[in-house]
């Protein structure tokens, strides 16, 4: 019996070429379906597996496919962040979506880093459930499952600020009960033996993540949702490609389809 097609679902808002582009670097690995307003793709794509969806609210079309399983996945692409979210929240009932962001440096190094949204991974509870989720995608990637759990300062700055004493105490809290390792502000040493990065809280990982990104040289390779049913991957309209995020969509859909075979037999 022949493989089904996966479809992976990517909104366009503005600069409809790369994310064309991007669509067409992929199509000959799965169908590709790119939701945009009417008259945003101005020349359709010759590939047959590249699909122009035309809607006047794409992010809603987008999330509404996915949930429906017209598309396997779904990437963010250059769609709106706040309307496209927003709809991912109601759509599955959550008030607040996790992330965890593949990540690469100037050099080559990749790493996952969470939490890296403003309203995410604040409570110990929290960046606990980020590492159990977070294991399983570093594996997936072939990348080291050690845990590396930053604070806001070295051991010896103990005393110097309060806020920085409660960050070093929740990260030796955290890394005692996953088993990861404090390593107190050190990313650059963390990053060298770690998979997973876990930040002192979303204000910092978002900030880490847009100094590497925007400023130091570094790739974002999309930033999956993990607390829901779906498989979507966030990302920035500064990328220059969506070509990794696709792939990143396909290989969670592949894996997530290998362990519902693994469940049946």
């Amino acid at each position: 019996m022949p493989a089904k097609v996966r479809r992976v679902g990517i909104g366009i808002l503005e600069d409809p070429e790369k994310v064309i582009d991007s669509a067409i670097a992929v199509s000959s690995s799965f169908e590709v379906y790119c939701y945009c307003r009417p008259g945003v793709v101005t020349k359709k794509p010759a590939e047959r597996s590249v699909h122009i969806i035309e809607s006047a609210q794409p992010e809603q079309a987008l999330v509404d496919d996915l949930m429906s399983g017209k598309i396997d996945a779904a990437v963010r692409g250059t769609l709106p962040s706040n309307a496209t979210l927003k709809a991912l929240k109601i759509a599955e009932g959550v008030d607040h979506l996790e992330r965890i962001a593949l990540l690469e440096t100037a050099h080559g190094k990749k790493f996952l880093l969470t939490p890296v949204g403003v309203d995410e991974g604040w409570t110990v509870p929290e960046k606990l459930e980020l590492i159990k989720k977070g294991k399983i995608i570093a594996k997936k990637f072939g990348l080291p499952e050690k845990v590396g759990v930053l604070s806001g300062g070295r051991l010896g700055d103990v005393g110097r600020h309060p806020q920085v004493d409660a960050s070093m105490a929740d990260a030796e809290l955290i890394a005692r009960l996953s088993d990861s390792s404090h390593c107190e502000i050190l990313i650059e040493d963390a990053i060298e033996t770690c998979g997973l990065i876990i930040a002192p809280d979303g204000i910092s990982g978002n900030l880490a993540f847009r100094m590497l990104v925007f400023l130091g040289g570094g790739h974002g390779h999309g930033a999956p949702v993990v607390n829901i049913s779906r498989i979507f991957v966030d990302t920035s309209r500064a990328a220059p490609d969506y070509t990794n995020a696709l792939m990143l969509a396909a290989s969670l859909l592949e894996e997530k389809t290998d362990r519902k075979k693994v469940k049946t037999d």
